[in-house]
């Protein structure tokens, strides 16, 4: 090889950027030991943005275009360097490109729940997650705030800070809300919105404008989801007389099937009877007293008790239905002296 050769091949002529890869926003062209030629081409293509440092300071942005690099199209550079019009030598300088795409569906969360006041439940830890898109609009102020001198810059590089930003908005735009948790999912619209409001001018501080920010979901950790599912399911149980009633009747049909017969229906009935009686103790029957819709029952378990079988084993039943609280002495008493009086005739 030549010396000529050599030193040509020291000259830079053609400036451009192929990104051969996705999720490069910054990427810095070759110039070591090199120098660009004076008249070499600069070819920035859409979708990108050329920024020329010289001795560390921003000298020039390029837009979209061909350019051919000569004093009138470098007028900062050539301030900088104090050129005058006929300078025409080689010039360091480090060119760094920007792609000023939209980096679409990014994705956000909370890696652990964020603690807040709830206006309804108190204190609770909510998840977050959603998606935003963002493009670099100002490859200087990004170039200075954010991706400095490094060959390569990718958005990995800058979305473990954009997330921390976007969770801090969210933490206060929840906290402000003051909207209850059960309201949220009728709301999230709103509260994208405003998030995307905060997150508006700290994106712009670095040179990133945000293009759309989603909130997907807002959830409980399990073990509060748990609870308030219990919650939702005593609501949904309503009225608890009405409830004992169902749980009475709907044992007759399945006891009737039993080898008991028409006294499996007595048991049936005695079970409804106790499930009346522990659901009145929670709403505060004191002890001893029949719940409302129970003395029905009891006086039918009792019946039941007495009729049909040996004479012994009835009163045993009856026996024990008064013993654990099914039947008031009053039906106890009546339903013996039945049993007795057909023993005794």
């Amino acid at each position: 090889m030549s010396l000529g050769s050599f030193i040509r091949k020291q000259f830079i002529d053609i400036l451009q950027w192929n990104e051969d890869r996705d999720g490069v926003l910054a990427w810095r062209h070759p110039m070591q030991d090199f120098e660009i030629q004076y008249g070499a081409s600069l070819t920035v293509r859409e979708s990108q943005m050329a920024v020329f440092v010289n001795e560390g300071k921003v000298a020039d942005v390029f837009g979209p275009g061909m350019y051919k690099l000569t004093t009138q199209t470098l007028p900062v550079l050539t301030y900088l360097k104090n050129w005058d019009k006929l300078f025409e030598s080689p010039f360091k300088s480090d060119v760094i490109f920007f792609s000023t795409r939209l980096q679409l569906g990014r994705r956000w969360g909370t890696a652990q729940p964020v603690t807040l006041r709830d206006s309804e439940f108190g204190m609770v830890r909510l998840r977050a997650f959603g998606v935003y898109s963002y493009q670099i609009t100002d490859p200087a102020t990004f170039y200075r705030e954010v991706s400095g001198t490094r060959d390569v810059y990718t958005v990995d590089d800058l979305e473990m800070q954009l997330r921390n930003m976007v969770v801090a908005a969210m933490t206060t735009a929840l906290g402000g809300s003051k909207v209850p948790f059960l309201d949220i999912a009728g709301n999230q619209g709103l509260m994208s919105q405003s998030i995307a409001e905060q997150l508006a001018p700290v994106f712009d501080r670095y040179g990133v404008k945000l293009d759309n920010f989603t909130v997907e979901n807002v959830s409980l950790p399990e073990e509060l989801q748990k609870a308030l599912d219990t919650r939702i399911s005593m609501g949904m149980a309503g009225d608890l007389g009405k409830f004992t009633q169902y749980q009475t009747a709907s044992s007759i049909p399945l006891a009737a099937q039993n080898e008991g017969g028409i006294a499996g229906i007595g048991a049936g009935l005695a079970a409804g009877a106790a499930l009346g009686q522990t659901m009145a103790a929670g709403l505060g029957v004191a002890p001893g007293q029949p719940a409302a819709g129970a003395p029905a029952a009891a006086g039918a378990a009792a019946g039941a008790a007495a009729s049909g079988g040996d004479p012994v084993q009835r009163l045993q039943q009856l026996k024990d239905l008064l013993d654990k609280g099914l039947i008031t002495p009053a039906d106890y008493d009546t339903a013996k002296a039945e049993v007795l009086k057909k023993l005794t005739s």
